[in-house]
């Protein structure tokens, strides 16, 4: 028997649901890439990027994926052999320190813990006993999809600060842009990193960066520079300067389309929906959990992520379930990676999603766990109605 007729709900952390006015927006023929409406759309892109970030410093666009605003951020800023902090809390900064290795930068990892935020002790520590001011910038991820934390951001600038150090502080935000707050100038973040297919509702294909003044100085020096990902070369006058070649065009038209939906819904109202949403989801596990089979990764709850919540499930083998969810009712959930790879689930539930979606994810798990025989608490799917009516009639 089979209930899976209908449309799918992808509920992987990335890449997400594209809404259908940004798919729309891309059925339509090719334009001239070096005069007209291309060059005001690109125009409004940097224009509105730079809100989205909460800086008044430069934007710049990419044809890549996220790891291509990695390598972005790095070769802009840092010289061979410069020393870099990579602040762990799940795979994706340790991903971030691995490009910089290649990149020819020496890169140490500051110890962390995958069911834990980092903690700014750690980082003030580690800093101020750098005396040469060898470290020239700390990576960290604002969201690590694979652990499903979120790092405080502004404690870690205050973490820095505590020590008196000048490396420059880059932030991955490739699954929080969007979903979460997010303050560029206010937390005193130097480079800002980011993807189109998450939080930014946009196929995969385009990466961000926002650099602040402190940036733009150090790429005057950086000897890491190379012609594609160059930020002189892309601040040129000529419009295909800032794709270094071919605009995306397709991938742009979509990006307008979504940055609008955004900016119409408002950022603090998108951050409040992802809230609501992963409220809700947390106090389904937390009931499912009662039955002994799992739990939430993330130990503390101000540090699980409105972006991702990822699932532990030492009672029972997690790619059963996904399997029946994806075969039995269409609808996808992902499994974990990294260092718990097979041992969880991951659900997604960030950009172009609402209630409806996340209700139905959280109805067909319960389904699932019920048929598959697995020990779980009873109500999961009603105390995530409970939880979203709390939320809702909260004042704001």
């Amino acid at each position: 028997m089979t209930l899976a007729s209908g449309r799918e709900f992808l509920m992987i952390p990335g890449p997400t649901t594209v809404p259908d006015e940004v798919l729309r927006a891309m059925h339509r023929p090719a334009i001239d890439i070096y005069t007209g409406s291309l060059v005001g759309l690109t125009d409004s892109l940097l224009a509105d990027l730079p809100k989205v970030f909460g800086t008044t410093g430069k934007a710049f666009l990419y044809a890549a994926n996220g790891h291509g605003a990695w390598e972005a951020a790095l070769t802009n800023t840092l010289s061979r052999g410069d020393r870099v902090l990579v602040l762990d809390s799940g795979r994706f900064a340790r991903g971030w320190g691995e490009m910089a290795k290649m990149s020819g930068l020496e890169i140490e990892v500051l110890p962390g813990d995958w069911r834990r935020a980092v903690d700014p002790l750690a980082v003030t520590a580690r800093l101020a006993a750098d005396t040469a001011h060898e470290i020239k910038a700390v990576l960290v991820v604002q969201v690590d999809t694979a652990s499903g934390v979120l790092n405080d951001i502004a404690a870690l600038r205050k973490a820095i600060d505590a020590a008196g150090h000048p490396a420059l502080f880059m932030v991955d935000t490739i699954a929080s842009l969007g979903c979460v707050p997010y303050k560029m100038d206010a937390w005193g973040v130097d480079v800002t990193v980011t993807g189109a297919q998450k939080g930014l509702m946009t196929p995969p294909g385009l990466a961000f960066v926002g650099a602040n003044a402190k940036a733009l100085a150090a790429h005057e020096t950086a000897t890491l520079k190379t012609f594609y990902w160059d930020w002189t070369f892309r601040q040129g006058s000529e419009h295909y300067q800032k794709y270094c070649g071919t605009p995306p065009e397709h991938l742009l038209f979509a990006f307008r389309q979504a940055l609008d939906l955004l900016l119409d819904e408002g950022l603090d109202a998108a951050h409040h929906r992802h809230a609501l949403l992963a409220a809700a989801v947390r106090a389904c596990v937390a009931k499912w959990a009662e039955g002994g089979a799992m739990e939430l990764n993330i130990l503390e709850e101000a540090q699980r992520s409105n972006s991702v919540t990822v699932v532990l499930t030492p009672g029972f083998d997690p790619a059963v379930l996904r399997r029946w969810c994806q075969q039995t009712c269409n609808v996808t959930i992902g499994g974990t990676i990294g260092e718990i790879a097979g041992k969880g689930i991951r659900i997604g539930h960030m950009g172009h999603v609402n209630a409806p979606m996340v209700l139905g994810t959280l109805g067909t798990l319960e389904l699932g766990l019920k048929m598959l025989g697995v020990p779980h608490g009873a109500g999961g799917v009603q105390a995530a109605l409970e939880r979203l009516a709390a939320g809702l009639a909260e004042p704001r």
